[in-house]
């Protein structure tokens, strides 16, 4: 599939900014303009939206919970927005519609995570300290907000789901509490990213080098974020740390991502693990393609895919596992599990990537 045409506007109006030689403030502003954060702001009748803050090993962390109100929540989530570790906040429709919406449709209790970015000399592992915090607390004082028993998930996007699958690895490390289950945005769990298939790099030859994740951006990002880009640590880029004993992985990739290969790679190194792993592949987006219009069908899928997860992980959270795994060459699933009936445990997924990217019953 090309790249969804309603990137166009965004590109066109980018390529005007940074023929002005605007300051990196002013790229960034722009950026969450286009991507959707001037857009009305989500709310629904069905979920209470409360800002609040617990203590952090560097001071308070603020947090946006999301409570369903019809009935009480049956699972929990920790969310934590991407921005390339340095950017992004509570607001953007990555952080705020994605665990609203999650939150409505599973009702579940979301808490979205305002995680300290690496700017002015913070670095690693300042923004996954406060992370981690969060699920701690998410683990202890959280609960009364959650049904007795009911399952706790992990997740967020891009940084933020780099962020999440090393708090992971942390829990795991420390014997604590365990998520049932890791919802992944389009991480970046890799330095370097591997390169993208020969097919997908001709069609994103065509989009502004500003539009992209080029080796010299990652690497930018990278050194920012850990203050070098070699000897890095597992829980920097947990992509090359041990990752067995990890909860069930819920990945949602970008077609035209320079980091989705990182995502790949990763189920592939999960499933090596033995980790139980599924994913959705949107296809013609981008990266970040969580912050751009829900009237998107792959939004709305990217979002009806998580939704479904944590309502499986109520169903069955010791071995939740969708019935489809990544799509691989372009392709994407013909069906999105809306219940929990339809989030059942699985066998392997098939090695065949031609029988990959359908329904498994």
């Amino acid at each position: 599939m090309p790249i969804d045409p309603s990137y166009g506007d965004r590109h066109r109006a980018l390529a005007e900014v940074f023929a002005k030689n605007p300051t990196e403030q002013e790229v960034r502003d722009l950026i969450g303009q286009l991507g959707g954060a001037t857009a009305p702001v989500w709310c629904s009748p069905d979920v209470v939206v409360q800002d609040i803050s617990v203590p952090g090993p560097r001071g308070p962390i603020p947090l946006r919970t999301y409570r369903p109100v019809r009935s009480p929540a049956t699972s929990a989530l920790l969310w934590a927005h991407g921005g390339g570790f340095e950017g992004g906040d509570l607001d953007m429709p990555e952080a705020h519609r994605v665990s609203g919406e999650l939150a409505r449709r599973a009702g579940a209790f979301v808490v979205s995570v305002d995680y300290r970015l690496a700017r002015d000399g913070v670095r690693h592992p300042v923004p996954l300290d406060d992370v981690h915090a969060a699920w701690n607390w998410l683990g202890t004082q959280g609960l009364s907000a959650v049904t007795p028993g009911g399952p706790l998930a992990l997740g967020g996007a891009s940084a933020g789901a780099t962020l999440a699958l090393a708090t992971a690895l942390r829990s795991r490390d420390h014997a604590e509490r365990l998520a049932d289950a890791l919802l992944l945005a389009y991480p970046c769990a890799h330095f370097p990213v591997p390169a993208l298939d020969a097919a997908t790099a001709v069609e994103m030859s065509r989009l502004p080098q500003f539009g992209r994740f080029t080796p010299i951006a990652v690497e930018r990002i990278v050194r920012n974020y850990v203050g070098r880009i070699s000897d890095l640590p597992a829980e920097a880029m947990p992509g090359h740390g041990r990752l067995d004993g990890l909860p069930a992985t819920h990945l949602v990739l970008s077609e035209y991502d320079d980091l989705r290969p990182s995502g790949e790679l990763l189920q592939r190194q999960l499933e090596e693990a033995g980790v139980p792993v599924g994913a959705y592949l949107a296809r013609g987006m981008l990266h970040g393609h969580l912050n751009i219009a829900q009237s998107v069908r792959q939004v709305e899928e990217s979002i009806s895919f998580f939704a479904a997860v944590l309502k499986g992980a109520v169903a069955d959270h010791a071995s939740v596992r969708l019935p489809f795994t990544v799509c691989r060459g372009g392709e994407a699933p013909d069906h999105i599990p809306t219940s929990a009936e339809e989030i059942r445990p699985q066998a392997s997924a098939p090695s065949d990537p031609e029988q990959a990217c359908g329904s498994q019953a």
